[in-house]
């Protein structure tokens, strides 16, 4: 593969060695290919703009069920806003709009009726950095399921904070240290912790923001592992700048470049074969 610098946008590559790119490709070939599964998420002409500055342009995709979607592109490139689009959370945002659709299992989600805290509750989120609240444990896990009165009793409340942890892969590490300030956990545990609180209201579809940016290696894999078992029971949608971390966790690839949906594939073509030489280019590591 050649090894020419390339440079878009102000952005100036760097070769990177064949060996490094054989790594990441052989990790996506390593992955069983799904069958695809019906879409739950429907992008269609989407784009968003803070205030006067376009943030995404006419971005159509669909996102399948039960699989893992990963986006990758250089920073800036509009893949956190498009997340954030899935559960409104750009909203919060004075100015920010999008025009064009976003359904979710048919249904416009950015129509007036919308009720967005029932969405909210529907499509959870995960943020780049852990953010326990300085309560104990179990109340960060219960916090969800109390201000959406999901728990009939208080057995039915410890019942689905237990299932939360466990689904989360924490159970064992916290079980009798329930009381003690999620403050006091490692950062790997406090990004699961931050899991098990999404899962406990019982989403359809759990997005993730760079989850593992700021964890270690061991955290890393932890959380990983977890998210390949996850999809068994939600749509995982997850932004990520590791190449190797989307060839590993991932069924599908979408990359992103200023804005724009430049290629999706499956996760396995995205690294070995990809359509489009902008790409290649990225995934290879000559500019991002």
């Amino acid at each position: 593969m050649s090894q020419a610098l390339f440079s878009a946008g102000g952005i100036h590559a760097v070769p990177v060695p064949m060996p490094a790119f054989a790594g990441i490709a052989r990790a996506a070939e390593s992955r069983e290919t799904p069958e695809l599964s019906p879409s739950q998420i429907h992008v269609s002409q989407a784009s968003f703009f803070y205030g006067a500055k376009q943030a995404l342009f006419d971005i159509s995709l669909d996102i399948p069920a039960n699989l893992v979607t990963a986006f990758i592109g250089p920073s800036g490139c509009g893949k956190s806003t498009l997340l954030r689009a899935f559960n409104r959370l750009n909203d919060t945002i004075p100015g920010a709009r999008l025009h064009g659709r976003v359904e979710i299992d048919g249904v416009n989600i950015y129509s007036p009726s919308t009720d967005v805290v029932d969405l909210r509750r529907r499509v959870g989120m995960v943020f780049q950095k852990s953010n326990p609240f300085p309560k104990s444990i179990f109340e960060n896990v219960a916090y969800g399921i109390r201000v959406n009165g999901l728990a009939s009793s208080r057995a039915d409340l410890h019942g689905r904070v237990e299932e939360s942890l466990k689904s989360a892969a924490l159970w064992d590490e916290v079980k009798d240290r329930l009381r003690e300030s999620a403050l006091s956990l490692s950062g790997g545990q406090q990004q699961r912790l931050c899991i098990a609180r999404a899962l406990a209201v019982r989403p359809e579809i759990l997005l993730m923001d760079e989850p593992a940016s700021a964890l270690d290696p061991i955290a890393t894999q932890r959380i990983e592992d977890l998210i390949y078992q996850l999809k068994t029971d939600y749509t995982i949608v997850i932004v990520t700048h590791n190449m190797q971390q989307a060839a590993r966790v991932s069924d599908y690839t979408a990359f992103f470049w200023l804005g724009r949906l430049i290629e999706h594939e499956r996760t396995e073509r995205i690294f070995t074969a990809p359509g489009e030489k902008l790409t290649e280019d990225y995934v290879t590591g000559r500019f991002g």
